[in-house]
């Protein structure tokens, strides 16, 4: 559907609030074990399922030494969502280089934040396409919670804020008038869990079919979204 680098994405580039964990997963082979082992599991059996005894069993490890980790499943899966964020921002920065038309530009960002499936080999312990499948039906789970507001205190929503801002940013590009840009960033970004969500299991909530993992027809929805509210706004 859309370009995707094959620059690497090295772990620099990553934001993750150091609260988030207890020890730094990233430094050392079972931390990135967890990860790894995390994706496949949650993808597998959902959140609610998701236990860290289960998680033990499936990469032969202690339960206490997970918590060592993190504090609590929550945390690890908010840790998860943060991962993606900061990677769906890399695409976003990379295949929007160079380019002037603010109108390419989020038809490009749009495709990225649909279609973000594509594995990062730099970074062989993350499978970004199990990662996406977290994201559509899982990521709601990690901010919609009684400690938002001290989690936001503490930075865990700056990777998602920057997204949204980097989307705002654009639209204001189109139309620098127009009254609510980060609305709209948020639920363009919201819309496409949803949407695909929706066409797989309660398909009565949308108009559009995801078949394959294509996902095309969700970019299309937003697509015309955006222009129409866009280009309509500005004719006013």
């Amino acid at each position: 559907m859309f370009y995707i680098s094959n620059r690497m994405f090295v772990l620099s580039e990553l934001y993750i609030p150091e609260g988030l964990y207890l020890k730094d997963p990233l430094q050392s082979k079972l931390g990135k074990k967890i990860i790894s082992h995390s994706i496949i599991l949650l993808e597998e059996i959902g959140f609610e399922s998701f236990t860290f005894k289960k998680l033990g069993k499936a990469m032969a490890s202690n339960e206490t030494t997970l918590y060592r980790y993190f504090e609590n499943k929550h945390l690890l899966l908010l840790y998860l969502v943060v991962w993606y964020w900061s990677w769906v921002s890399y695409l976003i920065d990379f295949n929007t280089m160079n380019i002037e038309d603010p109108n390419r530009k989020l038809d490009l960002i749009i495709d990225n934040i649909v279609d973000a499936t594509k594995e990062n080999p730099t970074v062989e312990f993350v499978n970004e396409k199990l990662l996406h499948r977290i994201i559509i039906t899982e990521s709601s789970k990690a901010y919609h919670t009684k400690s938002i507001d001290e989690e936001n205190k503490h930075g865990f929503y700056k990777s998602y804020k920057n997204l949204i801002q980097k989307i705002a940013d654009v639209i204001l590009e189109i139309d620098h008038k127009f009254p609510y840009p980060h609305s709209l960033a948020s639920n363009l970004f919201e819309m496409v869990n949803n949407e695909i969500y929706f066409a797989e299991h309660l398909p009565r909530l949308t108009d559009i079919k995801v078949q394959n993992e294509n996902f095309e027809e969700v970019a299309k929805l937003l697509k015309f979204y955006t222009q129409r509210i866009l280009l309509g706004d500005m004719k006013k």
